[in-house]
């Protein structure tokens, strides 16, 4: 096959994997909607989740050496619970089954891409959408080995199917040779690095989004748009996985800020030029830097820790969509 053929197998690829994206997102939201029709339906029969707990409380206690009670009440707080002790509902399932296929038809599009260019796909925007999309669905999976955070399928999915439209319809450009400034293995090595740590981001931005909206939650009236979030960890627990995951991606992305640097030594001769990427990259470094310091040794917790984070997230998501595109300097071949 010639190199347009493979570019054009690589595109209808993107395309399906959005497709599938689709689907797992819809079956997501179904999820999420069965959550809050469950809780609904047992706070009906049994009043609220806190009555229903001091409830509990009260029949072990009075029925002695009551193990089977034991197990009907531990049953019944998983079929709320949505997973937690128990498989997801069918619709968790099918959106876990349809973001692994659409990861695999995304991995087709890459490599096609990556094989019609002779070289990484990640040279221009439209590739390094291509392929940052991917690592963010790749991290959404494998950290579920660690931590079940399916119930953050809703807003991963719909964030790729986002920024794969986006990508799709305005950064798509034919296979074209490297600039000379990206002949290098640094290419490999930093780019990677950075599209992982923005996974991490990614994954982060939707914790602390879920525990924004837990806090305004907890402490009043249910309503029926919010009752999943019943099913979720509180919102502290919410806060601590935020925290451990963008500890991940700030580690890369200083491995990122300094590989950077290295490579523009070896690219341009120096260091550091206050190129615009090359400031926007610090700015996002130093916010997290301050969402971490400010969390570690000033006691910021629940949510103001939760609005630094996506104050960082938003920092990466100008980088990606507005300096790469508009800002000229010396990385503007990343807006090609």
């Amino acid at each position: 096959m010639n190199t347009t053929t493979l570019a054009t197998y690589s595109v209808v690829l993107t395309y399906s994997a959005m497709a599938v994206y689709v689907i797992a997102f819809i079956s997501f939201a179904l999820d999420m909607a069965k959550r809050a029709g469950d809780v609904g339906l047992e706070t009906t029969r049994g009043g609220s989740s806190s009555d229903r707990d001091d409830a509990t409380a009260t029949t072990v206690a009075t029925v002695q050496g009551g193990t089977v009670v034991l197990e009907r009440v531990q049953q019944r707080r998983d079929d709320v619970g949505g997973g937690r002790g128990q498989r997801g509902s069918k619709f968790e399932r099918v959106g876990m089954a349809m973001t692994i296929l659409a990861l695999v038809v995304h991995i087709g599009a890459i490599v096609l891409r990556g094989i019609a260019a002779d070289r990484v796909p990640w040279g221009n925007m439209f590739e390094f959408s291509l392929t940052g999309t991917g690592l963010i669905i790749a991290v959404f999976l494998l950290v579920q080995f660690w931590q079940d955070l399916k119930f953050l399928g809703v807003f991963i999915t719909g964030l790729v199917i986002i920024l794969l439209g986006i990508a799709t319809v305005n950064y798509y450009v034919p296979v074209r040779p490297l600039v000379p400034a990206l002949e290098s293995y640094w290419l490999v090595i930093h780019v990677f690095v950075a599209i992982a740590g923005t996974g991490f981001f990614a994954l982060g931005a939707g914790l602390a989004v879920s525990q924004l909206v837990q806090t305004y939650r907890q402490g009043r009236p249910v309503s029926r748009g919010l009752r999943f979030m019943e099913t979720l960890p509180d919102a502290d627990r919410l806060e601590v996985l935020s925290y451990r995951v963008i500890l991940v991606g700030f580690v890369l992305w200083t491995f990122t800020l300094i590989a950077g640097a290295i490579w523009a030594e070896r690219a341009w001769g120096r260091y550091w030029g206050w190129d615009t990427k090359e400031v926007w990259t610090f700015i996002i470094w130093v916010l997290y830097a301050g969402y971490i310091h400010a969390r570690a040794t000033r006691g910021w917790r629940g949510a103001r820790s939760s609005w630094l984070a996506l104050i960082g997230f938003a920092a990466v998501m100008f980088n990606f969509s507005v300096v790469n595109v508009f800002f000229k300097g010396l990385h503007s071949y990343s807006g090609l």
